[in-house]
């Protein structure tokens, strides 16, 4: 991971971000997992983060990505929620099954820390082995 440059400053924000299925429920093996991922990666192509890793477990998801300077760590998470949320009711209506009437996949939380440059590689390890 590299230092961007804007104007007046010099910058790298690397966070481990974890985001929960609602109940737990462990729906993230087989297509819905790697759906995820990819819309994960789609919506950083034309927002300002990127995608340095990303892995699933059965009910949870782990990213490291970077971000910009210019919008908060929760607007970055509120949008990567939403989108996906919007997406996987979409793709697969079934899963009106597993929850309530409500069309949330995502617990309402999430798990944020910073990564300091030095400690991004075992970051980036810790979140490949998952799954």
């Amino acid at each position: 991971m590299d230092y961007e440059t804007k104007s007046h400053c010099k910058y790298l924000i690397a966070l481990h971000l974890i985001l929960v299925v609602k109940y737990r429920k462990q729906l993230l093996h087989g297509r819905i997992g790697e759906f995820i991922k990819k819309q994960v990666i789609d919506i950083s192509n034309y927002s300002d983060f990127t995608v340095e890793e990303i892995e699933i477990d059965k009910d949870h998801i782990h990213m490291l990505i970077t971000i910009g300077t210019k919008y908060s760590i929760g607007q970055y998470v509120r949008r990567i929620k939403q989108t996906t949320n919007i997406r996987l009711w979409r793709t697969f209506p079934y899963l009106k099954n597993e929850f309530w009437r409500e069309k949330t996949f995502w617990s309402d939380g999430y798990f944020v820390c910073s990564v300091g440059n030095a400690s991004a590689e075992t970051i980036r390890k810790y979140i490949q082995e998952q799954g």
